[in-house]
């Protein structure tokens, strides 16, 4: 109704339609982009170990990858993604969040060919590699950004955290494909597990073709009537319904709110805009930068990755874990199956307690695994008649491997998917790209660094700390405590909208108990029921910045 007022409440609880099982299809659909995470993380190891593969890059006769070549292919994906997904916010704000996540599938799949191209050496495997991982970057930002935005509030989190469980998904995917390729005497061994994400990206981005943009996306634009559309689409109304009008009202004013805060401008103050504020203010711009840096950053810090990627060499090596294969598929399958757990606890007891409890659970585990590990486990071996080093208590090792499930489980139903589903919250619709943006890049910067030093801490010739770097991973899961403890907001049912209001006159601490009392269309003045904003000044000053 262009020229129109748009019909508004000021009624907390009616500012949002009944959840349909079409918004939830739509919302769980979009999850999907985990398996991109997820996929891309596990396949590698498979790859970089294919005896094929390895006379490939290394020639005739090698039976490994030199440690440089490992740690190039092994990381080059990770620049990427960071360049990715910082790259991908402003995107975001160009051309919609649908199609930038279109686009990502786009250059991931142009990557994927790269990487199976015939070549000798490092060229191409490192060249897709570092392409798929800006691919991924685009896709891994703004797929929580997206699903964020579209979700209903009562059930975000829970969609939200599907995204997690897809990352589990192909994780374990992966580790299947691995497993089945392993012993092909051909190209096969290596080009099957990097083809297969052909299929990822032609699923996501062309279901993706047949989903509305984000509404938010469109009201920071100024196109209310597409937004109103899209809206509709998302939520399975009419565009005229009372559940509609409302809604959109209350995007549009909280736009409206925030533009008074944060003034649209040029490119470089759209960006100096996530920094702008004070660090000890909750609301400020730059408390919710770094909050949702920090929780990316504190989620590597668990030492999940060091799980998945070495605990099973690691433990290997005592002679108490016969088939490595079997232990990196628990692993795997704990992993997989404690994540949905989230989609229930999520909403019924909120993010906070989440992030907080399991920070405890971890740490009480990584602690237990260094104790027993020091005194009785890994770290006590000897050497048999054949030469090869073996456990003395092999029932400690169990224990440790025991314990080490334990932690997957605390992180998966926890930290896996309650940093995702934070940093998609906090941010205001003005810097909302940028700020999930940075903190996605946060993730895999964080990603990178524990990848690298991780080897120079446990290698025989270099730390050697053996079970002792369970210690270190049990202080930074105690860092991860108390800083959830202090400094993480309860988001649990409100609107993204209604987020902005609850941080403004909040603390951490006290933020469970805020409730909303009145809607944005109310505070910037209703006219009976009408809001008193004219549609046509809202697309006038519609921005990408």
């Amino acid at each position: 109704m262009p020229g129109g007022a748009l019909a508004a409440t000021g009624d907390v609880d009616r500012i949002e339609a009944p959840v349909t099982v079409k918004a939830y299809l739509i919302c769980a659909f979009a999850s999907f982009g985990g398996i991109f995470f997820g996929y891309d993380s596990g396949y590698i190891n498979g790859v970089t170990g294919s005896k094929v593969f390895i006379e490939l890059v290394e020639g005739p006769g090698a039976t490994a990858l030199k440690g440089s070549n490992l740690s190039l292919i092994t990381s080059i994906l990770s620049a990427g993604t960071f360049f990715g997904a910082i790259i991908a916010g402003d995107v975001s704000d160009m051309i919609g969040r649908k199609w930038t996540v279109i686009m990502g599938c786009a250059i991931y799949i142009v990557g994927v060919i790269i990487q199976i191209a015939e070549s000798k050496g490092l060229g191409c495997i490192v060249a897709g590699r570092l392409v798929a991982g800006l691919g991924v970057g685009f896709e891994s930002a703004i797929v929580i950004l997206y699903m964020s935005e579209i979700c209903p509030k009562k059930v975000r989190g829970a969609l939200v955290a599907g995204y997690q469980f897809c990352i589990t998904i192909g994780i374990l995917v992966a580790s299947c494909v691995n497993y089945a390729t392993q012993n092909r005497p051909d190209s096969g061994s290596y080009r099957i597990p990097i083809g297969i994400q052909f299929a990822w990206g032609l699923i996501l981005g062309g279901g993706l073709m047949l989903l509305p943009d984000s509404p938010r996306y469109f009201v920071k634009r100024g196109r209310v009537e597409k937004a109103r559309n899209a809206l509709a689409r998302l939520r399975g109304q009419p565009g005229d319904s009372e559940y509609i009008e409302a809604e959109l009202a209350e995007i549009i004013a909280n736009e409206e709110y925030e533009r008074s805060i944060i003034p649209a401008g040029s490119w470089f103050t759209g960006w100096a805009n996530c920094f702008s504020g004070s660090v000890f203010k909750s609301n400020s711009n730059l408390r919710k930068t770094i909050l949702g840096t920090s929780l990316q950053m504190m989620q590597q810090w668990t030492g999940v990755n060091f799980i998945f990627y070495y605990s099973t060499p690691f433990l290997q090596s005592t002679g108490a874990i016969a088939n490595p294969f079997l232990i990196s598929l628990i692993f795997t399958l704990v992993n997989v199956c404690s994540t949905p757990i989230s989609f229930y606890t999520v909403e019924k007891f909120g993010r906070r307690p989440l992030l907080v409890w399991g920070a405890l659970g971890m740490l009480i585990c990584q602690f237990l695994v260094a104790i027993i590990g020091v005194t009785v486990g890994f770290n006590k071996t000897f050497v048999n008649a054949a030469g090869d080093t073996r456990a003395i208590n092999l029932s400690a090792v169990n224990a440790q491997v025991a314990f080490i499930a334990i932690f997957i489980f605390f992180f998966a139903s926890t930290w896996g998917p309650g940093a995702w589903i934070v940093i998609g919250e906090i941010f205001p619709l003005p810097i909302r790209s940028r700020g999930v943006a940075l903190s996605t890049a946060s993730n895999w910067l964080w990603n990178t660094i524990i990848a690298v030093i991780t080897p120079y801490m446990v290698g025989e010739n270099e730390g050697n700390l053996k079970s002792s770097v369970f210690f270190i991973w049990g202080g930074l899961c105690t860092c991860a405590f108390v800083y959830a403890f202090f400094l993480v907001p309860e988001t649990k049912g409100l609107s993204l909208e209604q987020v902005d209001q609850m941080m403004a006159e909040t603390t951490p601490r006290t933020s469970a108990k805020w409730k909303p009392h009145s809607t944005f269309a109310s505070q910037m003045g209703l006219k009976g029921d009408k809001m008193d904003l004219n549609v046509e000044d809202v697309e006038r000053k519609g921005s990408v910045f």
